[in-house]
C-alpha cells in the first residue's frame, strides 16, 4: 500500500463520510428544486480532507512527543521512518488546502458563516495532538470527535443544502457522533499501555480498561437506540436496525473477550465497517421516507 495512503489511515475515514451522507439525506425534501449535488460533493471533500490532514498532524506530533515509539496499531509514517516530519507536515498542509478550497466554494455559495465553522474545524483538528497543550493528551479527544464528526459535520452537511439548522439534522447527528466516538474509544483502548508510558492521558488511560470497554459498548448501543428517535419524523430511519448484526462481533471482542493490544485491531476495523453500513442504511432510510 502507498505510504501516504497508509498515513492517511483509511480505516478512520468512515468518520468523515457518514456525517455527510446522513446530513445530506436529512435535507432531501426540504430543498426547492432538489439536492445541490455539487455542494454535497464539496462537503464530502472538506470532511475527508480535514480528516486526512488531522491524521497527518497526529502522525508527526505524536512522533515528536515519543507517543509512537512502541506502536501497536497501524503504521505511522514518521515513527516508522517511512517519511520525515517535514514531508508529513507538507502532506497535512496540502490536505488542509484542499479542504479550504472546497470550503471556500461552499462559503461563497451559502454564506460567510461557513468560514467560522471551517476555521473551528481546522483548529480542532490541529490542536487534538498539536500545539503546546493538545487536548487529545488530556482526555478530551472523544468530545472533539462527537462534536465535529457528529454534530458539526452532520448539521453542516444539511445546512449547505437548506441554509438553516434543522431539528432533524441535529437528532441525526447524535448516533453519527456516537459511532465516530466509539471508533476513537476502541483505538485508545488498544493504546492504553503505550499512551500511559509516554504521559498521553487519553480518556481511556484516565478511565482504565474496564470502564473504557463499558463506554465502548454504551456508545455502540446508544447509536442504535438514538437512531430510533428519527423514526417518527422519517419512518425509513428504522432501516438502521439492519446494522445490528455488524455491532455484535466488535462488542463481543471488546467486552466479552477482553481483547488487548493487537487483538483489538479487528474490533477497530469492524467498528469502522459498522459505522459505514449504519450510516448508509440510515441515510437511505431518511431519503426513502422524505
Amino acid at each position: 500500500m502507498n505510504r501516504w495512503v497508509q498515513g492517511a489511515r483509511p480505516r478512520t475515514l468512515p468518520a468523515a463520510v457518514v456525517p455527510v451522507l446522513v446530513g445530506t439525506a436529512t435535507a432531501v425534501g426540504a430543498v426547492e428544486g432538489g439536492i445541490h449535488w455539487w455542494r454535497a460533493g464539496a462537503a464530502l471533500v472538506v470532511a475527508l480532507a480535514i480528516q486526512v490532514a488531522t491524521n497527518y498532524v497526529n502522525d508527526y506530533t505524536d512522533a515528536d512527543r515519543g507517543a509512537d515509539d512502541r506502536r501497536v496499531g497501524p503504521v505511522r509514517l514518521v515513527a516508522s521512518g517511512l517519511a520525515t516530519a517535514g514531508e508529513v507536515k507538507r502532506a497535512a498542509l496540502a490536505a488542509a488546502l484542499v479542504a479550504a478550497a472546497a470550503g471556500l466554494a461552499l462559503a461563497v455559495a451559502v454564506g460567510p458563516e461557513l468560514l467560522v465553522v471551517g476555521a473551528a474545524s481546522f483548529a480542532a483538528g490541529y490542536l487534538y495532538t498539536g500545539g503546546p497543550r493538545p487536548y487529545g493528551y488530556a482526555g478530551l479527544g472523544e468530545v472533539f470527535v462527537f462534536v465535529f464528526f457528529g454534530v458539526v459535520a452532520t448539521v453542516g452537511s444539511a445546512y449547505v443544502q437548506t441554509e438553516q439548522v434543522s431539528a432533524l439534522a441535529l437528532v441525526a447527528s447524535v448516533p453519527v457522533g456516537l459511532l465516530a466516538t466509539a471508533l476513537l474509544v476502541v483505538n485508545n483502548l488498544r493504546d492504553i499501555p503505550t499512551d500511559a508510558a509516554v504521559g498521553k492521558r487519553t480518556l481511556a488511560v484516565r478511565m482504565g480498561e474496564d470502564r473504557t470497554r463499558q463506554l465502548y459498548a454504551g456508545l455502540v448501543l446508544g447509536a442504535l437506540v438514538t437512531a430510533a428517535l428519527l423514526v417518527p419524523a422519517r419512518p425509513g430511519a428504522g432501516l438502521a436496525v439492519l446494522a445490528v448484526p455488524l455491532a455484535l462481533p466488535p462488542v463481543r471482542r471488546v467486552v466479552v473477550d477482553q481483547a488487548t493490544g493487537p487483538a483489538l485491531v479487528p474490533a477497530l476495523v469492524a467498528t469502522g465497517q459498522l459505522q459505514l453500513v449504519f450510516g448508509a442504511l440510515l441515510a437511505a432510510g431518511l431519503v426513502i421516507s422524505a
